[in-house]
């Protein structure tokens, strides 16, 4: 599973329906915690950078805030992340950078995923910029009224108009590449 990616990098039937095997599978309680999921997707071993994402990604579908994801809340994020459109994708990417749940993004919060970005996904592209130089740019990028704030339609606005800062959220904004390449490691 996992190995075959069709043309347009979705998941396929078949697939998404063993992800929702293993959920029962796994736990059959109803309730999936944060070590079970970083189990089914393959991040035990993980870095801690990897690890400090998927924890966000995780804290990002728990909607009750129970520390849990529920059936529901798991199926919902499995189709946001592998059948959702670029939309609804940049409003989860938002929700997951807008840690304080305040609505607006500040330097604190952009440079914390940032650096984890950065020390997965960064460090091994040629970008020769520091997380604080890459905080920097997105705000110039897309912080239009320069408050020091990003909100929801300056990022939604900024990410789907300027190149270089989608490319730099696409493994937020594109996880189906990133489960699809897990699922494989699914036990």
């Amino acid at each position: 599973m996992g190995q075959e990616e069709s043309h347009s990098g979705e998941m396929n039937q078949a697939q998404i329906q063993e992800l929702c095997l293993v959920f029962m599978k796994e736990c059959p309680s109803g309730a999936l915690h944060l070590h079970e999921f970083k189990r089914i997707f393959g991040v035990v071993s993980s870095s801690a950078e990897e690890s400090l994402y998927i924890e966000t990604v995780f804290h990002s579908f728990d909607t009750n805030k129970n520390n849990t994801l529920d059936f529901m809340e798991y199926v919902a994020a499995l189709h946001l992340i592998l059948r959702g459109n670029l939309e609804d994708r940049l409003k989860w990417s938002f929700k997951m950078y807008d840690t304080d749940g305040n609505g607006m993004l500040d330097r604190h919060e952009v440079k914390q995923i940032i650096r984890i970005l950065y020390k997965i996904k960064l460090q091994k592209s040629d970008i020769s910029m520091t997380p604080s130089e890459i905080c920097d740019r997105i705000f110039d990028l897309v912080d239009q009224n320069h408050d020091g704030l990003i909100t929801l339609p300056e990022f939604m606005e900024g990410a789907q108009k300027d190149e270089w800062l989608m490319n730099l959220l696409k493994l937020d904004v594109n996880a189906t590449g990133w489960v699809i390449q897990n699922c494989g490691k699914l036990p």
